[in-house]
């Protein structure tokens, strides 16, 4: 079924930038977004079964396939709203369409990918493929954005690469050849512990580029920024999964042997660092699009001090990188009616948006409600779990300064929302604004219902998903 869902796509692609005639591109759009559907659930009916012979759905990947799948909808949906009040040319229609539909492809082939090269050849294909969303409109800025964009992940792949082949020296050593996750999860003790330390190093800091970490996080910021606004709520969530699963399965073969506290402590640091680097710039940024990119660089620091710390903090992190694509993907997507109103990115040329958009407003708020992780967001939940996972393996100090940290990102976050949806902006010409549809936001509202949802009553299927992924992790005494 792999093969025929990827042929299907490329199939799929082509046509979109072939074919001029929109109508036709919208039917082929609404047929990719029925496949991917269908895979998702096939995936899911059939788990652990080995296709042609790279491919295995798991449990994390079936889980991240399925979240990518509901998030595809709401995108393709908020794609052709942003055509209609942007209209540009059929073949730049069926560009971004058809780089869309690789890169949700690609991040799906990855997701399942059983083997760590050919995981690194579709991570590849999503540097190109979001590349070509990055430099959608054609100016400048986006330009300089995917050039940004192409340059970091080049050299973050790269580094991934210089990994693996570190990784083959020290399998090499013992004989084996095979590199699927399967034998070096069942060879990891017998490996020279000098060659697992190099590959760590680079493999972890390469993937950081696409999961939204320090020191490759750069990339991420100037992709989300430039990119059309439901480009970016792929690349601010789904795509951020696949370079937590590109880190995930290695670090699941590294828990096995003795550089597990080492490998810890390396991403200690890294998630520490993500935070504070988070604050230091929600402190000052006032473009909203960058405000809410590094909303993510945030988050995925907390994710990796759950999984650095352990115990429920593992289970903690994945739920909450399942949480948090919903909510940002709704965040961003909200941003669109926000551009409308405005036809702008700063924060000072916003305001007043509770009386001019209403509904988008307290989706807007919500929002912010959701993504700060405050009562009765469902990230609450998850980003508990995380503190006290931290807690029960002491590391109390590095708790109570994240804590301090979050509450500076909160209060810059608050004060950015708040002056956008009660202050009037200081130049606003209300003679041009055009009501927008409060159905236009009922997505959004999906979205979010599904993080309460998921963060207060996960479905036992999802709680069953986590817990038979992060198995084969040490657990706590």
């Amino acid at each position: 079924m792999i093969g025929i869902y990827l042929l299907s796509a490329l199939i799929i692609a082509t046509l979109l930038y072939l074919i001029k005639n929109i109508a036709i591109k919208h039917i082929l759009v609404s047929v990719f977004v029925v496949l991917q559907s269908a895979y998702a659930l096939y995936a899911y009916t059939h788990m652990n079964i080995t296709e042609l012979e790279y491919f295995t759905p798991d449990a994390l990947g079936v889980l991240f396939l399925s979240v990518v799948s509901l998030i595809t909808i709401p995108v393709i949906i908020h794609s052709r709203i942003y055509f209609i009040h942007h209209p540009y040319l059929p073949r730049e229609q069926g560009m971004y369409y058809a780089a869309m539909v690789i890169l949700i492809a690609s991040l799906s082939a990855a997701y399942i990918a059983n083997h760590i090269a050919v995981t690194w050849v579709f991570v590849e294909l999503t540097t190109l493929s979001a590349s070509t969303l990055i430099y959608h409109r054609r100016n400048i800025l986006t330009l300089e954005g995917t050039w940004k964009y192409i340059f970091v992940c080049s050299i973050s792949i790269t580094l991934v690469f210089i990994g693996i082949l570190f990784l083959s020296i020290a399998i090499q050593e013992e004989g084996l050849k095979d590199l699927s996750y399967a034998s070096l999860l069942q060879q990891a003790p017998k490996l020279n512990v000098f060659w697992l330390k190099l590959a760590f190093l680079f493999i972890f800091t390469g993937f950081t580029s696409k999961v939204g970490l320090v020191p490759m996080y750069t990339a991420g910021i100037d992709a989300k920024d430039k990119s059309p606004h439901p480009a970016g709520a792929l690349l601010s969530s789904v795509l951020m999964n696949m370079g937590f699963i590109g880190i995930f399965r290695f670090y699941e073969i590294i828990s096995h042997t003795t550089i597990h506290t080492w490998s810890n402590n390396i991403m200690l640091i890294s998630a520490g660092a993500s935070v504070f680097v988070a604050t230091v710039y929600m402190l000052k940024v006032k473009n909203f699009k960058r405000l809410m990119a590094y909303s993510s660089v945030e988050h995925m620091g907390l994710v990796f001090l759950g999984l650095a710390a352990g115990g429920i903090g593992a289970y903690a992190a994945i739920l909450h990188l399942v949480l948090h694509s919903f909510a940002k993907s709704s965040l961003f997507l909200q941003f669109g009616q926000m551009n409308r109103t405005y036809n702008s990115k700063n924060i000072y040329d916003m305001g007043d948006y509770f009386r001019l958009n209403p509904t988008g407003a307290i989706l807007l708020l919500f929002s912010f409600i959701t993504v700060t992780a405050m009562p009765p967001s469902g990230m609450f939940i998850s980003e508990f779990l995380i503190f006290k996972s931290m807690f029960e393996v002491h590391l109390i100090w590095l708790m109570i300064a994240v804590l301090i940290l979050l509450t500076f990102i909160i209060w810059s976050f608050g004060r950015n929302i708040f002056k956008i949806l009660f202050i009037k902006p200081v130049s606003f010409d209300e003679s041009k604004f055009k009501r927008i549809p409060p159905a236009e936001s009922l997505t959004q509202y999906l979205l979010l219902a599904i993080v309460l949802w998921f963060g207060y009553y996960p479905p036992v299927q999802l709680i069953d998903l986590i817990q038979t992924a992060i198995i084969n992790l040490p657990q706590l005494p």
